[in-house]
């Protein structure tokens, strides 16, 4: 009998969770994607949809749920969505986060929120006089108590890439994450180190968030590589004669090592190639099959029906996959995690 209602208490609460979470609650899906357009042209404010800034159409999500990607971290621009610090939130830029929430939910894709700032508001850093802490928290908390109930919401990146506010990012952090709890109690949040959140550089900025404080107990601490000459993702310049396709790999180790050090979760918000020359493939390749084997899911920079001809991005062109995205698919399904990594 007691065993009986343990199994019955199992499926239930297997339910839950399921029903909160979707299925990354016990497999995590380890490839994602950038879907970037709503935060362009960051010098026209507020600017006009479809001409500055641009949201996927409907029935653009139709085309990743086809290739078994779910998981779709989503770009806002802070100024466009609260255009007066502490004010409400624009009307129209709120309505179409709405719309694509609604969107992606039909086609079972989980969108990551990424306030997409640099931990700044019109150029001004967050924690200065201008931008007191107090502001963010308020972003937060509106930005969680509008879209809490959402279904497809699965996690908040609280902000894109700081840099330049080493002394003032952790307390920004923690106001950030304090207005989100707020409302929403339960979903994860993604949390970027200073120096745009570089994984080579990690764990030299990364121990002043081991101070942050969740109620939840649901942080994932996230970090972007790229592998161009400078890490910029610029890519300027080839690979070169002597390029080592485990670059990769090498400067995500220190992300990974840190992770492991101090008991944490990662995931890897950005990284990007062009298309151009084989061993740019080759190193992808190598650090997929790395942060595969350690339960790490990535969310590739970038798509999105906007680009043109950006040299990272993978949108699809008459429905066929570029060579990136061929190398993404084959990780896709992979892993057979049952929690964000590192193993």
């Amino acid at each position: 009998m007691k065993k009986r209602a343990s199994l019955l208490l199992g499926k239930w609460l297997l339910a839950c969770c399921f029903s909160f979470f979707g299925a990354s609650a016990f497999a995590v899906e380890l490839i994602g994607i950038n879907v970037a357009g709503a935060e362009f042209t960051s010098g026209k404010l507020p600017g006009k949809h479809g001409t500055h800034y641009f949201f996927p159409p409907e029935g653009y999500f139709e085309q990743w749920a086809k290739r078994d990607i779910r998981t779709v971290r989503f770009p806002v621009k802070w100024e466009r969505l609260q255009p007066e610090l502490n004010g409400d939130l624009d009307d129209t830029y709120a309505s179409l986060v709405d719309e694509l929430l609604k969107r992606a939910e039909k086609h079972d894709i989980k969108i990551i929120l990424d306030v997409h700032n640099y931990a700044r508001y019109r150029g001004d850093v967050i924690g200065t006089e201008k931008v007191p802490v107090t502001a963010y928290q308020d972003l937060m908390e509106r930005i969680a108590k509008r879209w809490k109930d959402q279904s497809a919401l699965y996690a908040y990146d609280i902000m894109n890439e700081p840099y330049g506010t080493d002394d003032k990012w952790p307390a920004a952090a923690q106001a950030g994450i304090n207005g989100i709890r707020k409302h929403d109690k339960k979903r994860p949040l993604l949390i970027e180190a200073t120096s745009w959140s570089s994984s080579a550089r990690w764990p030299k900025h990364g121990d002043e968030l081991l101070t942050l404080k969740d109620p939840a107990d649901n942080m994932i601490f996230s970090a972007h590589v790229y592998i161009d000459s400078d890490a910029s993702g610029s890519y300027d310049d080839g690979p070169g004669k002597n390029f080592d396709t485990a670059i990769g790999v090498k400067r995500v180790e220190p992300f990974v090592g840190w992770l492991k050090e101090h008991g944490k979760r990662g995931h890897i918000g950005e990284f990007g190639i062009p298309a151009d020359d084989d061993k740019w493939l080759q190193a992808m390749d190598e650090l997929l099959a790395y942060l595969n084997e350690n339960c790490i899911p990535i969310t590739y920079w970038a798509a999105g029906p906007s680009w043109g001809n950006y040299k990272l991005s993978i949108e699809p062109k008459d429905g066929k996959s570029g060579r990136q995205l061929e190398v993404l698919q084959k990780y896709v399904g992979k892993g057979n995690c049952e929690g964000y990594g590192p193993n």
